[in-house]
């Protein structure tokens, strides 16, 4: 009976589910593929068939199986692995990504195999003459050079590619950097080196790019991208909008609000604004406009949440983990200092979404045709026990790599259990030998454009350690800003939105921390605070205009014009644009050197600044705001964020008085209207 009872509860879950679903006019498949692959480099692969297919498949579940014993054994010297990793990347780059995103991806020219085969082997000749390598070191002999060259030439190939022309731009700028030193004006001067010194530097030691980010990549980024792959196998990316609709959808702007949710759900495992802006916004996106949204309103609420995602802990697209590299701080410590201010930015978003749904009038989904919360995460709430298990075992003060490896083992635990009960139940199994191949291979390929990015960004990060630009880049900086803090924040932030353009998320923050951040830590900030710093501002580049990948994205699929969409987002975004600010002169809101109760005072008076915020930029809290009243909302939301006792009492106490008169002001009016 209770069996029966149990599938009935079931089917009328999957009905509701089906009805939401056929309610969305979303983009249709082939569209949503199409416009991916032209967004976002990342997606534009071959997708091989015949004999072809079976050669990157073997190949791709050997290049898993060979990371996989060599961090389970750890008995892989930390060289060897990365070149290894490399030969694999350069390999399956050009087998799989055509030169150009137009070409046909159902073919394979012999051009692109003999560059995957050059670019393996360069990478591998450090494998087989490693011990020579370390033997004549400072010593090298013309193949050794004329095999760094050929193999950074074709890792320059493969950047252009996968990852974008701008990135490879700024690496060759770096190298001439490099060359030319002796030349250079003003601060910028420097010895200069011969291409020899700079090509034996990049390509054969730690400090190039062999160093911490391929390091980092190698390991256990490479653990949470097959982590991701497992995860969305199981469908949690569905769960999470099917949750999300059950949460909000019935509220006032629901479908905004469902966005706004699964968008930051979705980042806990997403590491691209892009995808993430198409993948969930093909759903949500179609839903708003049916509501009453602007199109372009609509496609910027997705762009922006979506791009938040990369800013949501535990994973923020991978930097934690590279975060943690550079920083030299536990894993955790990063994590935590990202919860509060990325808090902040989606509560912004959500509060500018619920004033704007309130402002038109807008109401939710029919609750009758929205899945019951409860029923839903009862039969579908396992899907997030992997996320569970990984923040426990951080928790516990466990690595990232540790963590990732009982992560991958709970989704494999349960995609096992799931056959079997499918099996029992006499339905056809779920998850399988070919479900582990195609999320081998999903997990090879992802790999691809991170390994590609951090290879690129070892580059830069080599010229850096070769020249000391970075040091020289900051004083420079703190320079033309005559060291006034705020100046030099101000040219910081824009040279971030620079570097961070159309980069992935990765390489935004290799790039931009590597080059910028040392100008704040320069004044004696908190160098985590730098770091953060840098990287909000390269990863909202994506809604930035003019490049703004996330919200073209948006505008896309909500037909609606870029520049437009790419300006709503920036609005909705605010956050982001104050936020770092606030972290860099008050560090207590990245949970350092606070106590408990400040750190819940600092959340709850920065929460209700956001809200402020949001008034003033909607013009809207129960009735409209006029100008002079926007203007003063917006002067109390800048009091209550920055977490310091006497503006938080004066932005609060203004706020009160701010929101009783909007309250009494629209009485008033909707007492003249009805008297009349």
């Amino acid at each position: 009976m209770d069996k029966e009872q149990n599938k009935v509860q079931d089917e009328k879950i999957d009905s509701k589910i089906n009805t939401l679903e056929s309610m969305m006019p979303t983009t249709n498949e082939e569209e949503m593929q199409t416009l991916m692959k032209e967004l976002d480099r990342e997606q534009a692969y071959r997708e091989h068939k015949c004999w072809r297919q079976y050669v990157t498949v073997i190949i791709s579940c050997l290049f898993c199986i060979f990371q996989l014993y060599a961090t389970l054994s750890g008995t892989v010297t930390a060289q060897i692995l990365r070149a290894t990793h490399l030969a694999f990347i350069q390999l399956l780059a050009f087998l799989l990504f055509p030169a150009s995103k137009k070409m046909r991806k159902d073919t394979l020219p012999w051009y692109d195999v003999v560059l995957g085969l050059i670019g393996a082997a360069c990478w591998m000749y450090i494998v087989i003459n490693f011990q020579q390598l370390v033997t004549r070191t400072g010593d090298y002999l013309f193949m050794d050079i004329l095999v760094g060259v050929v193999g950074i030439i074709i890792l320059f190939e493969s950047c252009r590619r996968i990852v974008g022309i701008p990135i490879a731009i700024i690496a060759a700028v770096f190298i001439i950097y490099g060359l030319v030193g002796p030349y250079m004006p003003g601060f910028l001067n420097h010895r200069g080196y011969k291409p020899a010194r700079i090509v034996t530097h990049l390509f054969y030691n730690t400090e190039g790019i062999m160093g911490t980010p391929i390091g980092a990549c190698s390991t256990f980024i490479f653990l949470f991208l097959l982590f991701g792959a497992l995860l969305e196998k199981t469908g949690i990316g569905q769960f999470f909008i099917d949750a999300c609709n059950a949460i909000a959808g019935g509220a006032s702007g629901g479908p905004a609000k469902v966005a706004v949710l699964s968008s930051a759900l979705l980042g806990t495992v997403s590491g691209s604004s892009v995808s993430n802006t198409v993948g969930s916004g093909s759903f949500t996106i179609p839903m708003m406009k049916k509501l009453g949204y602007k199109p372009a309103f609509a496609g910027a609420v997705e762009a922006a949440a979506s791009t938040g995602g990369q800013l949501m802990p535990p994973i923020m697209g991978a930097a934690a983990f590279l975060m943690a590299e550079s920083l030299g701080m536990p894993y955790l410590t990063i994590v935590k200092a990202a919860i509060i201010p990325a808090l902040l930015y989606f509560t912004g978003i959500f509060m500018t979404v619920h004033l704007e749904a309130k402002k038109l009038g807008l109401k939710g989904l029919p609750k009758d045709q929205l899945p019951k919360f409860w029923p839903l995460f009862i039969r579908k709430g396992y899907m997030i026990l992997p996320l569970v298990v990984i923040i426990v075992f951080l928790c516990m003060g466990r690595t990232a790599v540790y963590a990732a490896l009982m992560g991958i083992i709970s989704c494999l635990v349960i995609g096992v259990v799931t056959s079997f009960v499918d099996l029992a139940c006499g339905r056809k199994p779920t998850f399988g030998v070919k479900d582990i191949v195609e999320i081998m291979c999903t997990t090879a390929r992802n790999t691809i454009s991170v390994g590609i990015a951090c290879a690129m960004a070892g580059i830069i990060i080599g010229i850096v350690t070769l020249t000391g630009i970075g040091l020289k880049f900051a004083a420079g900086l703190i320079s033309i800003s005559h060291g006034v803090a705020f100046i030099t924040l101000l040219l910081t932030m824009l040279a971030s939105i620079v570097l961070g353009m159309g980069a992935p998320t990765t390489a935004n923050y290799l790039i931009t921390s590597t080059i910028t951040a040392g100008a704040i830590i320069g004044l004696g900030y908190q160098p985590l605070a730098a770091h953060m710093f840098a990287f909000y501002f390269g990863i909202i580049a994506d809604i930035t205009p003019p490049v703004a990948l996330a919200a073209i994205a948006g505008a896309a699929i909500a037909k609606s014009r870029p520049i437009e969409t790419a300006l709503n987002a920036t609005k909705l975004a605010i956050g982001a644009f104050i936020i770092p600010y606030i972290f860099v002169f008050s560090p207590q809101i990245l949970m350092i050197e606070t106590t408990v109760p400040a750190l819940l005072w600092i959340t709850f008076t920065a929460l209700v600044g956001m809200f402020s915020l949001s008034a003033s930029l909607e013009g809207w809290v129960v009735g409209k705001v006029q100008w002079p009243f926007r203007i003063l909302f917006a002067g109390a939301g800048l009091l209550c964020i920055v977490p310091e006792t006497k503006t938080d009492f004066i932005g609060l106490a203004l706020m009160i008085v701010l929101v009783s008169v909007n309250v009494l002001l629209s009485r008033n009016a909707k007492n003249k209207a009805l008297a009349k």
